[in-house]
Parts: structure tokens; sequence; C-alpha cells
């Protein structure tokens, strides 16, 4: 029992990490329509900029969250501006070679800056350790990651689902002109749309450096982590994405540790599974008859 209740805990941990980093693609992707591969580019310099606060400013760990997320917000809001409004209409492909043309030149310019090295982020002694929990021990950091992507995570169905700016998002999407005829400025509603879920991924690379580890081929290493959280989950909803990541969380964690050998073949084993039995995802809308 106390194995299970391990393996359960460091699962949601991860997989609340995954989806906070995952989450401004499943936006990005499920209610704007576009194909931004280069969303872990966003998670990687989020990681970097608290890096550099705590570890060379002497920032405190939790005034460099902040910071990581305007980054990485402001980093995406000057790409969706100046590069990424010019691909919204055009097709799928496109997107995808634009957006890995993103990737490797985020990925160059890291190594340059920061060097090939893995960086991890000094956390407070506070955060350090394991506490008691019913005799088994948690964690503290862990801890804290489900405490702040739970929040984070209520915060945004919230926004999405019960604030004027959601219903303008969506409608903005289903419709673009005739949200635009109804006095919606949707580029700014994209924009910011865009700025937000970069800031988020920012703030995920932020909070997972420490359990991920930060090099430049981030984006790369976990590109596929963040599809399969989209894919799994369907792209038409934020539920689906976190329950997605819950799910897969908890079975790479369990797999890492009762068939090491076999890495990531559990994750991947389970999405193919589950995109058999929902080749929409788990929530993803289907096609009307």
């Amino acid at each position: 029992m106390t194995t299970l209740f391990t393996i359960l805990f460091d699962g949601v941990a991860y997989g609340m990490l995954l989806f906070v980093l995952a989450c401004g693609l499943a936006v990005t992707l499920g209610l704007m329509n576009f194909v931004n591969l280069a969303h872990g580019a966003f998670a990687m310099a989020g990681g970097y900029v608290c890096a550099v606060l705590v570890n060379r400013s002497g920032v405190p760990f939790f005034a460099a969250l902040p910071a990581a997320f305007l980054a990485s917000a402001a980093i995406g809001l000057v790409a969706e501006r100046l590069l990424y409004r010019h691909l919204y209409r055009r097709s799928p492909l496109d997107q995808v070679l634009f957006t890995i043309g993103l990737v490797f030149m985020a990925v160059t310019v890291a190594d340059y800056l920061m060097g090939s090295s893995q960086t991890f982020i000094h956390i407070p002694d506070s955060l350090q350790g394991q506490i008691n929990v019913f005799g088994v021990g948690v964690g503290r950091y862990r801890l804290m990651i489900i405490v702040i992507c739970g929040l984070l995570t209520l915060a945004l169905q919230l926004i999405l689902m019960k604030t004027r700016f959601g219903s303008r998002l969506r409608a903005a999407v289903d419709d673009p002109r005739a949200a635009g005829g109804l006095g919606i400025n949707v580029p700014y509603v994209f924009a910011l749309t865009f700025a937000f879920g970069s800031g988020l991924a920012g703030l995920g690379g932020a909070l997972g450096a420490e359990i991920l580890g930060l090099d430049p081929y981030f984006p790369l290493k976990f590109m596929i982590y963040f599809l399969i959280v989209v894919t799994v989950g369907g792209a038409s909803t934020i539920t689906g994405p976190f329950l997605a990541a819950l799910l897969l969380g908890i079975a790479d964690v369990a797999g890492k540790y009762y068939v090491p050998k076999l890495g990531a073949f559990v994750i991947y084993t389970v999405m193919i599974v589950i995109l058999i039995w929902k080749p929409h995802g788990l929530f993803g809308r289907t096609a009307a008859r």
C-alpha cells in the first residue's frame, strides 16, 4: 500500500505538471485551431528565466515564478503579433513546418546563451525533503506542485467557461467574422489567449525544471508528451487534457517503477489503447453524421 500510494502521489504530481506545461497547447490547438509545435520553447524560456533569477541573481524562488510566467507571456505575445497571426488561416502542414523551424531556432539560441549542460533550479530548503502523511513519505516539492497546478487548473476552467472573455474566445474561434460583427476584437482575443497559454507554459517550465531538468533540447524531448496529453484528452476541452495528463502521469511513473527496462513504452501503449477506443480523445467532439 505504501508503494502504491507513493506511485499514485508522484504520478499525480507529474501529471499535473504535464497539464500545466501542455494546457497552453490545448488552448491554441483545441480552441484556436492552431498547431503550435513550438509550445515547448516557451516552457524552456520560462525555466531559464527562473533559473537565472534564482541561481545567479538570488531572487527568491516564489518571486521568480511570476517572473517566468510574465517573461514567457511577453515572448508569446510578441511572437503572436509578429509571426503566428500570419498563419492562422494557413494549412496545418504550413503551421507544423513553421513551428518546427521555430523549435530548432530556439534550441540553437538556448544552447548559445545558456550552454548545453543540464540546468537545475536551487529550490528553497522549505521545499526540500519529505513530510509524513499517514506514515508515508511525501515529497514537499511535489506536494507544492500538486497544490499550485490544481489551483491553476481550476482558475483556467473558470476563466474559459464562466467569464465574458471565455465566451468571446469561443465565439471568435467558432466564427471570427460573426464575432467581429458583434464588436469582439478577434485579434486582441487571440493575442491575449496566446500570451496567456505561453505564460502557463513558462510557469510549467519553471516548476518542472527540478523534476524534468532543463537543457536546450527541452522543447524537442517533451514535444511528444505535450501532444499525447492534448490528443488523448481531446483537443476541444480543457477537462479532457487534464484527466489525460493525470492518467498518463500515473501510468508513466508506475511503468518506470515496475518495468524500468521498458522506459516510456507504457505511456505509448496507454495512448494507443485509448485512441483505438476513442479516436477523438477522451472528451473530443465527434463529427456529426
